[in-house]
């Protein structure tokens, strides 16, 4: 199923420093759980955690979890009465860089000198506060936890809203059983007396009246069998027995995606017997169109939990 959440924790660099953590929770739609994470360098040990937490609540999804962090607006009123709130320059890099600068001018005289933003994202020349790994660690898993419950409660809202169609998808199925089953015996005795009728014609054809008499027993037995075998009375049983299993997965409680993948399988492999075994036009239509109504509910079904 798809979904989104998304929470924020603050962590302290020190210095009087904030850093504001944004901690995003993405899903979309997988037979299986497939977890990512994009996690910044602070962040990385916590993604053990952030795992185990989503594998105790999801079962399938692809799902990933993503990190970003910038210090806090208040930290620009924090640098005015402590000039190292932002970082403090490494005077040994500074001077290493600028030498640096001036053997590579003396080499190629054109080549313009760094900018004063250019030099203070050189590494290693401005020493930012970067706060304590636990700090960072615990507000990761707290955010991402606080996500993936919002992910969650979309999830189950999403979950309602399709459980309402399947519900009604499993009702017009219904329908169609309940039009089709009464009559399959009168299919089955009409196309019986119809394969009778056109054995006897071309028995009759035939001069040896005793030899035909007895042929005519043989066909009467064989047309019998092949009603039984044609018969899909059990078809029909298996084929509610599934549809009510669908339901009653969709009223209860917990994740129930695998298990209506499988009833999916089982309201197919009867649907496909049932259209095998059609001896009237209008029950091979029925059987095409409970095929197209379980394909449809089996593409909801991949979006359930």
């Amino acid at each position: 199923m798809t979904g989104y959440g998304s929470a924020s924790r603050q962590v302290s660099l020190g210095a009087g420093v904030v850093a504001d953590l944004q901690v995003e929770c993405r899903a979309v739609n997988s037979r299986f759980l497939d977890l990512g994470f994009r996690l910044p360098d602070e962040c990385r040990g916590a993604e053990p955690a952030l795992r185990e937490i989503a594998t105790q609540n999801l079962s399938r999804g692809k799902v990933e979890f993503r990190a970003a962090w910038r210090v806090n607006s208040g930290a620009a009123n924090s640098a005015k009465s402590n000039p190292h709130a932002l970082g403090a320059i490494n005077k040994d890099r500074l001077d290493a860089l600028y030498t640096l600068q001036e053997k590579a001018q003396d080499a190629f005289p054109k080549a313009q000198e760094l900018s004063i933003a250019e030099v203070l994202r050189w590494p290693g020349v401005v020493s930012e506060p970067r706060g304590e790994e636990d700090s960072w660690i615990t507000a990761a898993v707290e955010a991402g936890r606080a996500a993936l419950a919002a992910l969650m409660e979309s999830r189950h809202a999403e979950g309602k809203a399709l459980v309402g169609v399947l519900t009604s998808i499993t009702g017009k199925m219904r329908d169609i059983v309940k039009v089709i089953e009464p009559k399959v015996p009168e299919f089955v005795a009409q196309y019986q007396e119809k394969l009778t009728e056109r054995l006897s014609e071309a028995l009759a054809a035939q001069e040896q009246a005793k030899a035909g008499a007895e042929l005519m027993e043989r066909i009467r037995q064989e047309v019998v069998l092949y009603a039984v075998r044609i018969d899909v009375a059990e078809e029909f049983a298996r084929l509610k027995t599934h549809l009510q299993a669908v339901d009653t997965a969709l009223a209860g409680k917990g994740p129930v995606g695998k298990r209506l993948d499988f009833l999916m399988q089982e309201l197919n492999r009867e649907a496909n017997t049932l259209s095998s075994k059609s001896v009237s036009e209008e029950c091979t239509q029925a059987a095409l169109e409970l095929k197209l109504f379980i394909e449809q509910m089996r593409e909801q079904v991949q979006n359930l939990e």
